[in-house]
């Protein structure tokens, strides 16, 4: 369909968030259905949804990928976002949050708010993005809107204000009250549209609380409609909804609405709640950035700070967001355009690769569907081919007026497995592919052991590396062997120590000589590694620091003990010593690689492992077994609730011991339970597991000498 381009204070840019099997990709289809991009829904259990396009996407039944698309309702276009579900694949969800105006957050009437919901919640609160409650699914058996508003209110926020109320419930769910015109809302008999009839009886008393409840949370926002209410004169209709798009705007509220989208009931009450109250870009403060300079000439503190409003006829500052290989057009880049405009086979720079490109086709996206335009403008998210410099969150902009936005860091990967090409014709060929792969998704790392030629790809959970080595097979034409999921632990230190490195060797004519002096020492965890330059400028000169750091760094990077990243220590430079001939950069390199190691040997060094966060959904009849079961795994029960006949198990366990979990929870609840894992924290490895660690990494080779 053909829509006039909307102004830019009609244009919404939201992403769809949810849990797994929230309802999340049915009800950005039935959005689509409504808004006319589509004639028919799709079904995820039949695979031929739109959106989810993916062959694995289809098999599985989630979303894995995230998809773009545009619709138009009532003169406003939506540019949609579907993201995923699981946790494994959440960098796809933190970097569309990079991108949005407003999301929409779908819960299920019967699990309420689940782990992802809650990691989602905290990442768009941490960017201050408007959003919109949409509790799905009341047509399910176990639904139960007021418990999933409690839920709400314990778990994401207290400011979750109904705007509509369920009309029954489970199989007699048929509707809902909205609350503003105080009107009940029917779909009967599969219809499209509703009826519009009076409140029933029954629910009359429950509406007339409702309703003032939510008047009260809207008035308390706003000064002039809190004092118009205390005089004992209601609010009109619009001056309400006014203020509450102000205070969803401003995060004062979250307006939650209900419905069942599968039959698409309430998903044009959603889609008018978008509209109303989500934000169009010109809402939004203009974005801020900084003048990119060369690294000689910037000093720390003295950025220059410039912003870009959202306006066709400001300078172009675009941000890439997602980089997909496309079997029929090659490298695409996804981008959200925050102001300015560009037209085909124009120039954009990309500061951080200090690189200009030339724009060879410009696409509007529908899930895997492409419609080629001539330019694009501030509020539009397109799709570039011809852009082979950019990554995940690099800004593209007017050569002449550049900008670096800020960047933002993915979690690091938690389980590695290695690939190995299956014919020497194959190496290359699956290299290729892998690099592709984690220029695609930046929770991938891989890395190839310039010694042993072994590739290890690394991610975020067996699921998210099964989908990987499996998209390699499909899109890519390799079949790797694949080892058995290993687990990515680190190294760090216990206590305080200083050292002296110091690397001798003399050949006949000039030799080599650096001598550094070190002390390491425990960081909180999640510190990293931070290396400070403490040394008399005097005595050391400055030229040999940047080495000193090089080599330190690159020795903590692999290993001590049991060949893994060390993490958490903060080292020292406290002084040096040196050769007016005999000393060369290099030579403070070794000697600070040599003192690293020395002094993570002599600092009480340990293993750190990864610990999941766990949690379980379970029938009382099986909830003893699951304990009992996550007592033998090491876990540790944190809390248990009950959400109607569910049991609810959140505790922590160590990556190591989930490997076939997923098997062994269907064999203890007869295929009825369900459980997400996510990365919670590093915590040290008990010492009689350290040690059989170690053992199996010095048979294996990876241990580094000395």
């Amino acid at each position: 369909m053909k829509h006039k381009e909307a102004p830019l204070q009609k244009v919404r840019i939201i992403g769809v968030f949810a849990h797994v099997d929230a309802g999340k990709t049915t009800t950005s289809e039935a959005i689509l259905y409504y808004s006319g991009r589509l004639h028919r829904t799709g079904a995820v259990d039949d695979g031929d949804t739109k959106l989810d396009f993916m062959q694995q996407e289809r098999e599985r039944g989630i979303t894995i990928m995230s998809a773009a698309t545009a619709c138009h309702w009532h003169g406003n276009r939506i540019n949609l976002i579907d993201t995923p579900g699981h946790i494994d694949f959440t960098a796809e969800v933190v970097r569309s949050i990079r991108v949005i105006d407003g999301a929409v957050v779908i819960l299920c009437a019967v699990g309420g708010v689940e782990p992802q919901t809650e990691a989602v919640w905290m990442h768009a609160s941490r960017e201050n993005l408007a959003r919109v409650l949409f509790i799905n699914k009341l047509d399910r058996v176990g639904a139960d809107f007021q418990r999933v508003l409690v839920d709400v209110h314990e778990r994401l926020t207290p400011n979750a204000i109904p705007l509509q109320l369920p009309i029954g419930s489970e199989r007699q769910y048929a509707g809902m009250v909205d609350l503003f015109s105080e009107q009940a809302l029917y779909w009967r008999d599969g219809a499209d549209d509703p009826t519009v009839e009076a409140v029933p009886a029954e629910m009359e008393a429950e509406v007339a609380a409702a309703r003032e409840a939510m008047i009260d949370a809207i008035c308390e926002t706003d000064d002039a409609l809190l004092e118009q209410l205390l005089e004992g004169d209601e609010p009109d209709t619009a001056s309400l909804q006014r203020a509450l798009r102000q205070a969803t705007l401003t995060g004062k509220l979250v307006p939650v609405l209900c419905g069942a989208s599968r039959k698409r009931i309430g998903v044009q009450p959603l889609l008018d709640a978008v509209v109303a109250y989500l934000p169009a870009p010109v809402d939004m403060p203009p974005i801020l950035g900084t003048v990119p300079c060369p690294p000689d000439d910037r000093e720390p503190g003295e950025e220059e700070i410039v912003e870009r409003p959202d306006r066709a006829d400001a300078p172009l500052c675009a941000a890439a967001f997602k980089i997909v290989t496309d079997p029929h057009v090659g490298h695409l880049t996804w981008v959200r355009v925050f102001s300015g405009s560009l037209k085909l086979r124009e120039t954009v720079y990309n500061p951080r690769a200090d690189t200009l490109e030339r724009v060879g086709r410009i696409y509007r996206m529908h899930g895997s569907e492409r419609e080629q335009v001539d330019n694009l403008a501030a509020g539009d998210v397109v799709a570039l081919a011809g852009i082979s410099s950019a990554i995940t969150v690099d800004p593209l902009c007017d050569p002449d007026h550049p900008i670096m936005l800020e960047t933002f860091k993915f979690p690091d990967p938690v389980i590695a497995v290695a690939l190995s090409a299956r014919s020497v014709e194959e190496r290359d060929k699956l290299s290729m592919a892998v690099r592709r792969m984690c220029e695609e998704d930046p929770t991938l790392i891989s890395n190839l052991d310039p010694e042993t030629s072994e590739l290890t790809l690394a991610g975020m959970g067996e699921l998210h590396l099964e989908v990987t080595v499996d998209r390699l097979r499909t899109e890519f034409g390799v079949a790797p062997e694949v080892s058995q999921p290993q687990v990515s632990y680190r190294e760090t230190v216990r206590k305080t120590v200083e050292v002296v490195g110091r690397y001798k060797k003399q050949t006949g004519g000039r030799g080599h000589y650096g001598e550094i002096e070190l002390r390491i020492e425990p960081l909180e965890p999640g510190e990293g590694v931070i290396f400070e330059n403490a040394a008399p400028p005097a005595s050391f000169p400055s030229g040999f620091v940047r080495p000193t750091e090089m080599g330190v760094r690159a020795a903590l990077h692999k290993g001590v003990i049991a060949g893994y990243a060390v993490t958490d220590v903060k080292v020292t430079l406290l002084d040096g010593k040196f050769h007016e001939v005999d000393s060369a950069a290099m030579d403070y390199q070794i000697a600070g690689s040599m003192g690293a190691r020395e002094a993570v040997r002599m600092a009480s060094p340990a293993l750190l492992e990864p610990i999941m966060a766990i949690e379980a959904n379970v029938s009382e009849e099986h909830l003893g077994a699951i304990v009992a079961d996550l007592g033998r795994r090491r876990g540790v029960i944190k809390e248990m609730r009950t959400r109607g006949q569910i049991r609810n198990v959140e505790g922590t366990v160590p990556l190591g011991e989930t490997f076939g979990y997923a098997t062994a929870l269907r064999s203890l609840t007869s295929g009825r339970g369900t459980f997400t894992l996510q990365f919670d924290h590093y915590d040290l490895v008990p010492d009689s597991i350290a040690q059989e660690v170690i053992k199996r990494r010095r048979e294996e080779g990876e241990i580094p000498t000395r």
